[in-house]
This record gives structure tokens, C-alpha cells and sequence, in this order.
């Protein structure tokens, strides 16, 4: 039977209510290309999480989960033999680990053509070279080296790519923003008060540890929220908690996407001060929010903020730094403007997420739909 509508299989660890850079990227990516079919496979983290149902244009089956760490492992033969089971016209797999089930599936000779969105936020280092993860980098790179396509978000994931070996051409598109959502209507000055605010998993290499550090160089009117949660949450309130500032320092957990944009509005200054990016959601939802945004030069960030222009550069690990930046921006209005303006015309013109969604459409997933 011949059909032109394209099944695509989706390979992703966690999917919603499980949620990041990269699943709100899916969904938002989906939703507006109706006529390619999407299944995702992913793992079941909770009980309570259906083993299917259907959010915006995906079919979603949820595998395995209940035993820990080691539901990770056991995801990969699971999501190969669920893959196997069906017939698809390509797979689409986020970020590197995903990687695993294809391989192990090619191994099995199935030949199914698969797409590679790389989409880590991790170093290289973390990614590649960890010792539960170098015995296996060989499939990782074998992996890379037979991808029908790689789907960068940032230039500098694209060289991920070709240092594991991928031949081809890497196409850049990097991850959106629903502009109209996360925009402020109201136009907001500082006022007595000035909220430093970070949208950030507490995990090492976000940093928010320099943010609570350089809060101790600013005036005590300075306070900061943190969206997030994560390992080192308990240490960070420790960290508070030793350096009084407990009546400066906001921890509001996870906060659901769809609150996000509230938050940034009461906000005035976004930080986050990264050790590693792969591009940041984060930066471009805050610019969206018509907020000046303070962060590193590592990573995909360099895609995006040009210091001077869209946003502020820190050196990592510099919360001095970060503390005279933040008086910049209370000091000199008129950069603050100017930094917000450039900001917001950038997400408009680059980022917006139909955008991002037709280039998905016609650059990535153009392949020819399989007879069936």
C-alpha cells in the first residue's frame, strides 16, 4: 500500500511531564508540521505516567522506568525492540544517547534511515569521555558516522558532529521561542527593589552557585529568584543559609513552562552564569521577556549574545564579574535599552519558533516517505 503521509519515530529519554530544552523543542517543532506523523518512545519515569497517549502531534509510549539509573540502561533495548516491532520511514533521535537504540538496532541489520539532533547541554568531556560512557564512545562515533542527517542547535554542538566523524554537511537550527507568549506588555523600570533571576537545573554546570556568591558585592536591595531544581539544591541552600542571605534568595523549585513566562516579568536583570551550553533556552526566553541578560561565553551562547549588543558577557566562574555587570545595567539606562531592544529583534527575526519549524520541514525532515 502506498502512502505519502511519513511516519517518523521519535528516540527521547524523557518526554512531558518530564521537560527541558529539548522536549519543549519536540512539541513545539510537532505541533506545526501536522502532516508528518510522529511516535516517540521514551522512558516511563512514574507510575502515573500513562504507558500512551497523545500530546499536540505525537504518539507517545512510554517504556520501562522503576528501577533507578539502571532504567536508563535497560531503555535502549526496550526502545530498539519497540522500534523494531513497527515500520517507520526514518528515526529521529535527541541528543547524543539516543544514539544507543539505532545502533543497537543496525547491529540487529535494520537499516531504517535516522536523523540526529544534537541538542547537549553537557561539556564534550561529560558526553564522550566519562568512564561509564568511554567503553561505549565507539558506537557513539559509529553512530555519528552513519546518520542520514545531524541537526545541530549551535555551532558549536555542529563540531561535536564532525569531531565524532559525521561526513556530511551539519545543519544549524537552533532551538525558539514563543515570542508572543513570554512578551511584557508593560514597560518596567528598576525600581527600589532590582530581581536577579535564573531559569537553571542546579547542576554544576549552570553555576548558580556564583550568582548567590555575587550577591554578597551587591547592595542588599538586590535580590535573587531561581526556577529550578536539581542535585545541588541542598547545598545551594546551605551556601545561603552561610552567607545570610536568606531574605534574598528565592528557591522556587520546578515551576511549570507555561508559569515561566510570569516570573520573568516580575524580574529585572536574567543570570546564568554557564560553564557549558549547547545553545540555552533559557537566554532567548528571558530576551523574549524583554529582559538584559548577563551570561558566559561558552557553548551555543556565542551564537546568540554579542556582548555589548544582546546581552553582557561574564568570564565563568567570576562572580565579582557578574556583580559589576549587574551595576552596569542599574547604572546606565541607556545600554540597558539598548541591550533589550537588540535582544527582542533578534528572537523576532531568528528565533520565533514557525520559523524554526519550517526550516525542520524543509531542510531536515525532507526524506522520502517509504512505501508501506
Amino acid at each position: 500500500m502506498l502512502t505519502t503521509s511519513k511516519r517518523i519515530l521519535i528516540f527521547s529519554l524523557a518526554y512531558y511531564p518530564v521537560e527541558g530544552g529539548a522536549e519543549i523543542a519536540v512539541k513545539e517543532i510537532t505541533r506545526r508540521i501536522p502532516d508528518i506523523e510522529f511516535d516517540m518512545v521514551t522512558m516511563r519515569f512514574d507510575k502515573k505516567h500513562q504507558k500512551f497517549e497523545k500530546i499536540g502531534n505525537v504518539n507517545i509510549y512510554r517504556v520501562g522506568g522503576g528501577f533507578g539509573y539502571l532504567s536508563k540502561i535497560l531503555f535502549v533495548p526496550q526502545a530498539a525492540l519497540f522500534a523494531l516491532r513497527r515500520k517507520y520511514d526514518f528515526y529521529w533521535a535527541t541528543m547524543t544517547n539516543m544514539l544507543f537504540p539505532i545502533t543497537l538496532m543496525r547491529m540487529a541489520w535494520n537499516r531504517t534511515p535516522y536523523i540526529l539532533n544534537l541538542q547537549d547541554g553537557d561539556p564534550f568531556e561529560y558526553v564522550f569521555e566519562r568512564f561509564r560512557i568511554r567503553i561505549f564512545k565507539p558506537l557513539l562515533s559509529y553512530g555519528f558516522r552513519h546518520a542520514t542527517k545531524v541537526q545541530a542547535i549551535s555551532n558549536f554542538l555542529a563540531k561535536w558532529a564532525k569531531d565524532m566523524g559525521y561526513k556530511g554537511e551539519v545543519a544549524v537550527i537552533p532551538n525558539g521561542v514563543d515570542a508572543k507568549k513570554f512578551e511584557n506588555q508593560n514597560t518596567k523600570l528598576f525600581g527600589t527593589n532590582v530581581v536577579l533571576i535564573t531559569t537553571s537545573r542546579l547542576v554544576e554546570k549552570n553555576a548558580v552557585a556564583d550568582i548567590i556568591d555575587a550577591l554578597t558585592f551587591l547592595p542588599k536591595n538586590v535580590s535573587l529568584k531561581i526556577l529550578g531544581t536539581g542535585e545541588l539544591k541542598d547545598e545551594l541552600k546551605l551556601k545561603v543559609a552561610n552567607q545570610n542571605l536568606a531574605n534574598r534568595v528565592t528557591f522556587l523549585g520546578h515551576v511549570p513552562y507555561e508559569e515561566i513566562p510570569k516570573h520573568l516579568h516580575e524580574a529585572d536583570i536574567f543570570i546564568r552564569p554557564s560553564l557549558s551550553e549547547g545553545m540555552g533556552n533559557s537566554f532567548i526566553e528571558a530576551m523574549a521577556a524583554g529582559l538584559p541578560v548577563i551570561a558566559t561565553p561558552v557553548g551555543g551562547i556565542v551564537d546568540f549574545l554579542k556582548d555589548g549588543e544582546t546581552g553582557l558577557f561574564v568570564e565563568p566562574k567570576s562572580p565579582r564579574l557578574i556583580a559589576f555587570q549587574v551595576q552596569k545595567l542599574l547604572s546606565d539606562r541607556v545600554l540597558r535599552h539598548k541591550l533589550i531592544i537588540n535582544a527582542k529583534r533578534m528572537v523576532i527575526e531568528k528565533y520565533d519558533w514557525d520559523l524554526i519549524a519550517k526550516e525542520m520541514k524543509t531542510r531536515i525532515f525532507d526524506l522520502p516517505a517509504a512505501d508501506r
